[in-house]
């Protein structure tokens, strides 16, 4: 063992304890290992920095950018929309569903790129349903980084297997493109069992404040609970023509129509005005508390629904919510009445409180003249507050959350991304280039401004992936690798298959948590092969349990797909090894099982 394996050993052990107990954030340690390991001479100053422009972490920025272009045109929210169709809003469908389809696409396309392409979209369903995301990401993390697994073009280190398998200048029988598909499956339905039983119990519980409910608690705190939202079903026997001045609901029940759906949820009206008249079979969303909605529906012979239906996505968190605006002196609404502005017609907005100095005024505010500096708390969709906030009229006290959809760029955002497909899979393009390639394309359609392509890039990301290639530099340039996996090997003697298979798969999960799943390939392939020869096994199978192990990569956020997801699912590192250790091992079983049956 010479000084500079002792050296990055000590760097790597400093990595995890870095990881293990959160003295800095992340991407700091990405940092760290970019300037320690130049100026301890285990890497070069061109390699250091070289993890920054290196295929894995340009393709990730690439396909972030291709994402968002997505998101932005309205393409996640209808893919949501599909899985929702399907799942409900059962949080073990939910997530069984999106890893599933993750880990299906991750087959046949890097497994970064599945992950990064359905992160808006597990985000908008987390969001619309109440389940945490952080109890979606990490399930689908995992399962795009099995799925790289269901074909032999799914992962680099499978990509590589044919070619790395000579031995004594003989080359093995390659293994055809779903020669490894048996074991992908089997992995796949094991770990989405895995997470069916113990998510509750292994994924993070906390819900992050955006999904938290209607608005935020300072608002909760000034406006006492202004409510929540409630659908209510009018039966088909109503028959009193009223409209919803005359019925009260304000004065009385303390409430506020916020939308009505009818002729079967067909016509959906956006902040109905006072004149609107509820007819049978209407469906009403509702701003209030709850024994207040309680009472009303008892007393007009309304139905209570259980959740929202006709207005679940609509009305969901994603697209709609309540904001708080400070009425500004400039604004054409001082002097006039709410009634007068006509507020809820012309920007489909429903005002449902106004805060004046020390008062709270809840019924009456049609005929309430407005005055500067009054806080009118309103209900209405995201982009009509989007539009609103460009007016001299209010000055909201919060970001307004949601976008503004570019739903006629769509088709210009799924043309660049089959762009990159097509570059990927057919002509085989450098995986960076193909993505960079349709990113570019997104911002020269204008489905995304070059601003917003910057901004939608999770610099976290990069920073930790930038600084740990270089790490892996160091294992392979010190000759740390080599020596770990010779030293074992040599130990072993003449293993049974067995003890064989398992001793590769745990050496090759090792490597690839501290170097790159490449790395482990081309170092171990040979090594695995020659053992399998001495000790009677086949070598196809030693060289092909390399190729699967490389994806056993749980238990830290060193993976590709493990750091992209870290930031938006809000982990820290214990929530991977709470999560990835009990994954690791039901991994490793499951694959040496499998290879021991059907290989």
């Amino acid at each position: 063992m010479t000084p500079e394996i002792i050296l990055v050993m000590a760097v790597l052990a400093f990595a995890i304890l870095l990881f293990i107990f959160e003295w800095v954030r992340v991407d700091v340690v990405g940092i760290i290992m970019m300037v320690l390991l130049p100026l301890l001479g285990l890497v070069t100053p061109k390699q250091a920095i070289s993890g920054l422009s290196s295929n894995a972490v340009v393709s990730i920025i690439a396909v972030i950018i291709i994402g968002a272009g997505l998101d932005k045109t309205g393409v996640m929210n209808s893919m949501a929309r599909v899985i929702l169709k399907f799942a409900g809003k059962s949080e073990t469908r939910i997530m069984t569903l999106i890893a599933g389809t993750v880990a299906i696409i991750s087959g046949f396309m890097q497994n970064i790129g599945a992950a990064a392409l359905f992160l808006p979209a597990a985000k908008r369903i987390g969001n619309q349903t109440g389940v945490p995301v952080g109890r979606l990401l990490m399930p689908m993390g995992f399962c795009a980084i099995i799925g790289g697994c269901l074909t032999l073009v799914g992962s680099s280190p499978l990509i590589l297997l044919n070619d790395l398998m000579i031995v004594g200048g003989k080359q093995y029988e390659p293994f055809g493109m779903f020669g490894v598909t048996p074991i992908g499956i089997a992995l796949l339905v094991a770990a989405l069992i895995y997470f069916m039983l113990f998510g509750r119990f292994i994924l993070p519980s906390k819900d992050i404040a955006e999904f938290s409910g209607p608005m935020s608690e300072l608002l909760n705190d000034t406006y006492g609970g202004i409510g929540s939202l409630f659908e209510l079903h009018v039966p088909e026997t109503w028959e009193c023509d009223q409209d919803l001045q005359t019925l009260e609901l304000r004065p009385i029940y303390f409430s506020t129509v916020v939308a009505i759906a009818r002729d079967r949820g067909k016509a959906h009206k956006i902040a109905p005005d006072a004149t609107e008249v509820i007819k049978p079979g209407d469906h009403l969303a509702i701003v209030g508390h709850r024994e207040f909605v309680e009472h009303m529906s008892e007393h007009f012979g309304w139905e209570l629904q259980g959740e929202l239906s006709s207005f679940a996505e609509e009305l969901s968190p994603n697209n709609a919510g309540i904001m708080e605006g400070i009425v500004t002196p400039r604004s054409e609404l001082v002097g006039q009445t709410l009634g007068e502005i006509r507020l809820r017609n012309r920007f489909q907005v429903s005002p449902l409180a106004i805060f004046r100095g020390e008062k709270l005024f809840i019924s009456g505010l049609s005929d309430l003249k407005i005055e500067s500096g009054d806080a009118i708390l309103l209900h209405g969709r995201w982009e009509m507050f989007h539009l609103l906030k460009e007016r001299p009229d209010f000055v909201f006290t919060e970001e307004v959350k949601g976008e503004i959809l570019r739903t006629d760029k769509a088709k210009f955002a799924l043309l660049w991304l089959g762009v990159s497909l097509f570059l990927i899979l057919a002509l085989h393009i450098q995986l960076s280039i193909a993505l960079l390639a349709g990113a570019l394309g997104m911002i020269l359609t204008k489905v995304l401004s070059i601003d917003e392509a910057y901004q939608s890039v999770d610099w976290m990301t990069v920073f930790l992936l930038g600084g740990l290639i270089p790490l892996g530099m160091a294992f392979e340039n010190t000759g740390a690798a080599q020596y770990i996996a010779a030293t074992i090997m040599s130990a072993l003697g003449h293993p049974s298959t067995v003890v064989l298979l398992t001793v590769i798969g745990v050496l090759t999960s090792f490597f690839t948590l501290v170097a790159s799943n490449v790395g482990a390939t081309v170092l171990l392939v040979p090594l695995a092969m020659n053992m399998a020869l001495n000790a009677g096994v086949d070598p196809r199978i030693a060289a092909l349990t390399v190729a699967v192990a490389a994806s056993n990569t749980f238990v830290l956020p060193t993976h590709q797909v493990n750091a992209l997801i870290m930031r938006p699912g809000g982990y820290k590192t214990i929530d991977y090894v709470r999560a990835g250790t009990g994954m690791t091992v039901l991994y490793m079983g499951v694959m040496i099982f499998t290879l021991m049956v059907l290989y």
